[in-house]
């Protein structure tokens, strides 16, 4: 596995990680109630940032072990890594796109801050994700 591809996995995880705790903890905190009433910024700004620690430690620690069996392809890049990165950022930004236009549509109904900013922070975690996924479907099959 590549540098670059290691990478991404590092972080496709620690995003899958992230989202699903930030989801349980607002649940837990909504304790059945409306979602509204939780106190999200906190814990959304947590997520965000152990989600980055997360990838961070992840992407070391493999790169490290990776390093130990084979010294000589470590932290290498090509052309084909920065042709499939380029690849994945236009396909994520599709899916940015709509989770922009999703934000307008909250915000000219006025909806409440809670469901506008989680649009837009669920719309990153789906932009990375599906541009992610498409880079790892190129590395394993190739570019078309």
């Amino acid at each position: 596995m590549v540098y670059e591809e290691r990478n991404l996995w590092s972080s496709l995880i620690a995003t899958f990680v992230a989202m699903t705790a930030y989801v349980i903890v607002v649940l837990q905190q909504a304790g059945g109630g409306p979602l509204t009433d939780v106190d999200w910024v906190p814990i959304m700004l947590w997520t965000i940032g152990g989600s980055i620690v997360g990838a961070i430690v992840l992407s070391i620690v493999w790169g490290m072990l990776a390093g130990l069996k084979n010294p000589d392809e470590v932290g290498k890049s090509d052309q084909r890594d920065r042709d499939i990165s380029h690849m994945s950022t236009r396909v994520g930004q599709a899916f940015m796109t709509i989770a922009g236009l999703g934000v307008l549509v909250l915000c000219a109904f006025e909806a409440d801050w809670f469901w506008i900013a989680n649009t837009m922070f669920f719309g990153f975690a789906v932009s990375f994700t599906v541009g992610g996924i498409a880079s790892v479907i190129a590395y394993r099959r190739g570019l078309v």
